[in-house]
């Protein structure tokens, strides 16, 4: 039993679909006393969010031109900025753990300015 179907039988079913999870999750959210069921109902809404999404990027593509978008967004990176120089004669690895010594250093010294300070307000 071979049943023929079209592309638009499909969309519209897909679009059913679509619509049945957002009214299943917003009735879900409605009623929930939990933040479980709550929960429950955020799935259902974010899974017609999908959908919605599916069927709407053939269009998408077509209208915004994706393939050219798309890899252009996938390429940007973030390039964070390059720490000071450490010299030709020094290992990275070594001016880490020396940057790490100064700062423990003067983490060291503002403690004691505090505690300094601490004990000559506490005789007053």
């Amino acid at each position: 039993m071979d049943i023929p179907s079209s592309s638009r039988d499909f969309h519209c079913l897909q679009l059913a679909c679509v619509a049945l999870s957002l009214v299943a999750g917003s009735i879900i959210i409605g009623v929930s006393m939990s933040k479980a069921a709550a929960a429950m109902g955020g799935i259902f809404i974010g899974a017609a969010g999908l959908g919605l999404l599916i069927l709407a990027y053939p269009f998408m593509k077509a209208r915004f031109n994706l393939d050219r978008i798309l890899p252009t967004i996938g390429s940007l990176r973030i390039h964070p900025h390059p720490g000071p120089d450490h010299g030709e004669g020094r290992s990275s690895a070594n001016g880490n753990k020396e940057e790490a010594r100064s700062s423990l250093s003067t983490v060291s010294r503002t403690l004691e300015k505090l505690k300094m300070g601490s004990r000559g307000t506490g005789e007053s």
